[in-house]
């Protein structure tokens, strides 16, 4: 997804308004489990082999055109590693010819390092992103648990380049990389990526507590992210970090921030839908709740129904100081971090320090246009 710099996560013109209620915006289907990686924060603690109850080529055909149904402006394929899926280049094929617009979020291993990447465009993919946790091969390889995970990342890199397909870098930032953000802006400068996407981490999976940052220190990571959006040759969005929508805002003193595009507001369950291996539907990868699988349900229906998905696309029902926000319609809070750290779906952002007024205003709508 194109996201304007200077542009939290998830942007849009504000005459193309995007109705969440009707359906997603996006799309993320994790193809399989099976990895060879063995990534500090993964989230789907992957493993070596594939689930014997994933979907199958058919059921993952029928699958996509539930998510053609859906009309999305974008469609993921993640894992695990979707490289391990023998019929991956005829899924491609499938959902191009259904009329989605594909994106490929593999791991950078071997075999992906590869791949014929031509074929991959040939087959309709639009855009691949690959993970850099590290701003040197020494700490991106620790982060990622393998050695030469680094090398193969960089050949992924200049063979898209090679392809023609434009490249997204995923950064999740903990207490042990932070330190490395001014190296990274260094190497994304040589990189030239379309979009750099700033992760926060959720504790689940092999994600853990004490590798998060403290509030402080992600508040002065999305100030840093927002001065730089300014300039930087490639677009910025975070995931799991919506408060980031707020410090461009409150940094922009009321004007629209630089590009000119209002935040959509996208959060788990809110325009945002994930499918796991196994076909259960689920607000987002970090917030595994199950509302439908597609096996049995249509996606459509279930993102538009479900008790869950309807509770998180009301901020009318969020909690804490999140409930009396002015700026919980375009941000919300990480909806998976509360419900990990608290237990509650619709609890305040436990990693935000931002003290909103006691009394709920309604500027932050005016300030959007």
């Amino acid at each position: 997804m194109r996201v304007k710099a200077g542009t939290p996560q998830g942007g849009q013109p504000p005459s193309m308004k995007f109705d969440f209620d009707d359906r997603p915006f996006i799309v993320i289907w994790e193809v399989t489990r099976a990895c060879s990686l063995a990534c500090r924060h993964c989230r789907a603690e992957a493993n070596l082999t594939q689930h014997s109850l994933e979907l199958n080529t058919p059921e993952a055909s029928r699958f996509i055109e539930q998510v053609a149904r859906c009309q999305p402006k974008l469609f993921v394929m993640t894992g695990g590693d979707p490289i391990r899926r023998p019929d991956l280049q005829t899924l491609i094929r499938h959902a191009t010819d259904c009329g989605l617009r594909v994106g490929l979020s593999p791991s950078a291993t071997p075999e992906f390092a590869a791949a014929d990447l031509n074929a991959f465009k040939a087959a309709g993919v639009e855009r691949i992103s690959l993970s850099l946790d590290g701003a040197s091969c020494e700490t991106h390889d620790r982060f990622r648990g393998v050695a030469a995970t680094w090398n193969w990342t960089m050949e992924a890199i200049a063979n898209a380049a090679l392809a023609g397909i434009p490249i997204q870098i995923n950064t999740t930032f903990t207490r042990q990389n932070l330190c490395e953000f001014d190296s990274f802006v260094r190497l994304l400068d040589e990189i030239r990526p379309a979009l750099w996407s700033v992760f926060q981490l959720v504790p689940t999976g092999r994600g853990k507590v004490d590798d998060l940052l403290t509030a402080a220190q992600m508040e002065e990571l999305f100030e840093r992210l927002a001065r730089l959006s300014c300039t930087a040759p490639y677009d910025i969005k975070t995931t799991e970090g919506q408060h980031y929508r707020r410090v461009v805002l409150q940094q922009a003193h009321g004007a629209k921030p630089s590009g000119a595009r209002a935040p959509l507001g996208i959060n788990d369950g809110k325009g945002f839908v994930f499918v796991s291996h196994i076909g259960n539907i689920q607000p987002s990868g970090f917030l595994p709740l199950t509302a439908g699988n597609v096996r049995r349900d249509e996606l459509l229906d279930v993102y538009r129904n479900s008790p869950l998905f309807h509770e998180l696309r009301n901020p009318s029902l969020l909690m804490g100081k999140c409930g009396r926000c002015e700026f919980k319609t375009i941000c919300g809070g990480s909806r998976a971090r509360s419900y990990a750290m608290t237990g509650d779906y619709l609890g305040e952002e436990p990693l935000c320090v931002y003290q909103p007024p006691l009394r709920t205003a309604e500027s932050s709508q005016t300030t959007l246009g």
